[in-house]
């Protein structure tokens, strides 16, 4: 499990991209760069690193579904996860 702080970080991070987007979208299309420069930095969408929901690992994270590998396998046998199921072959 990652840290409290880690996770809340991450969470502030991702209000700070939302709230910011607009007025970020229209300094890139006038080519203000200054002005971009003035917004907090954690608003840039590239400073989001994407975190298991449950358990806030972020290594090993799987886009479809939201969680991460561990997370995933033990959802998924213990049947938590419709339509997904072990193979074999």
């Amino acid at each position: 499990m990652a840290k409290e702080s880690m996770k809340a970080r991450e969470r502030k991070r991702e209000r700070l991209v939302a709230k910011y987007a607009t007025k970020r979208a229209e300094l890139k299309a006038a080519g203000d760069w200054d002005a971009l420069q003035q917004l907090p930095k954690n608003s840039s969408k590239v400073r989001l690193h994407n975190r298991c929901q449950l358990t806030g690992r972020p290594r090993g994270h799987m886009r479809q579904f939201g969680v991460n590998r561990y997370t995933f396998r033990e959802m998924a046998l213990s049947g938590l996860i419709p339509g997904v199921k072990k193979s074999s072959w």
